[in-house]
């Protein structure tokens, strides 16, 4: 009997030792990974000053402002809409630490979905965390979830309807951000974070908003950027002159009938042209091996390898990978173009920056050099 209570204790210490450090960790998925402001950031505000039906919650958000001394056009870049698409934010961060805007006024939401930062996606194994080396020391970034955390939104219905269209999904939809889009004020938490979103586009009278996203090698739209309508002239100077820089790169219309994203919503309710680009993330994808952060930072799989030689991918795969500076300067060098191509057809929406990294020179010198040393 004194040998199974001592057990029993042994045990229950045991299971309090698991549930602290686990409790430990879970509390510590909320901190959100540094930012740190580039000499061209001239304010920084949070998205409830635009929507205070958040404030206070953890759909609200930083929106980075890098403003010109000379009025021009203006645009909005969206990272984290989906956390565990890394390059997205990266390229939102990196844009954020470097740029610097001396016509018209960039505004930069780096964790669209602040609240999917928080946790990552069920038995999918993914790293909490990954890591890169600057100049003097190491930053940690998050890798989180393409849904809300449940923790703010639940449960999920088994039928999610789009509010403003019919639209019928799967349940789980209900916390992708990017199908809720233009938002409720008074709808669910996600809802009302992309409402918020629609109302820092529609109160700065932005002019074009651009969103970032990665995708698996295996999913059809890769490598390219998804046009609304009004945006397919500015789309297509922008992808004829990444071509000409050596990025290959699609061009998609935005569906009329696939209903909640920002570059059909936000070209329909909003004056912005309305854009969204797509990269080659293997960390996302149904093929790939251990999900580690060199996976994440690399891209190397040799699974995908196979794939791309048995014709099964929609992105050119080899052994190189497809490494987290290729993937981030695809975007910012689509950022680049973008707003040269929309200040050549609309003069008076002219935007002039300096200090965004390119592809090619993020390949050549790697992201750490332009993100800023721990503090």
């Amino acid at each position: 009997m004194i040998g199974n209570k001592k057990t029993a204790i042994g045990i229950l210490v045991c299971s309090l030792v698991v549930v602290f450090l686990a409790g430990k960790e879970f509390v510590k998925m909320r901190e959100p990974a540094p930012i740190y402001k580039g000499e061209g950031v001239t304010d920084v505000k949070m998205l409830s000053e635009y929507f205070p039906g958040i404030k206070g919650t953890h759909a609200d958000t930083e929106v980075y402002i890098l403003k010109g001394k000379e009025e021009g056009g203006s645009t909005l870049v969206l990272g984290g809409t989906h956390p565990n698409e890394p390059a997205a934010y990266l390229a939102a961060i990196t844009i954020i630490e470097n740029a610097k805007v001396n016509k018209g006024t960039i505004y930069v939401v780096p964790r669209t979905n602040n609240s999917a930062f928080s946790h990552n996606d069920p038995q999918e194994a993914s790293p909490q965390r990954f890591h890169i080396k600057t100049k003097n020391g190491e930053r940690w970034f998050r890798y989180g979830s393409r849904a809300t955390n449940p923790l703010d939104q639940w449960p999920d219905p088994d039928v999610y309807i789009h509010a403003s269209s019919g639209q019928h999904l799967s349940g789980s939809e209900t916390r992708n951000i990017n199908r809720a889009y233009p938002g409720r004020k008074d709808g669910t938490f996600t809802e009302k974070a992309a409402y918020g979103i629609v109302q820092l586009v529609t109160k700065n009278n932005i002019d074009l908003e651009i969103d970032l996203h990665e995708a698996s090698p295996e999913y059809p739209v890769i490598n390219a950027m998804v046009a609304h309508e009004r945006a397919m002239e500015l789309a297509s100077t922008a992808v004829m002159n990444l071509e000409f820089d050596n990025i290959k790169i699609g061009l998609e219309p935005s569906p009329v009938n696939l209903r909640g994203l920002t570059h059909r919503e936000i070209g329909d309710y909003t004056d912005a042209y309305a854009v969204l680009m797509e990269t080659a993330n293997a960390s996302q994808g149904r093929l790939r091996g251990k999900t580690d952060e060199k996976l994440v930072l690399t891209g190397i799989d040799p699974t995908y390898v196979k794939a791309q030689k048995l014709g099964r991918l929609y992105v050119p795969y080899d052994e190189k990978g497809h490494p987290i500076e290729e993937r981030v300067g695809r975007h910012t060098t689509g950022v680049i173009e973008l707003i040269n191509a929309m200040g050549d057809i609309e003069p008076n929406k002219t935007i002039e920056v300096e200090g965004i990294p390119t592809k090619d020179e993020l390949m050549e010198n790697g992201l750490g050099n332009y993100l800023h040393d721990p503090e």
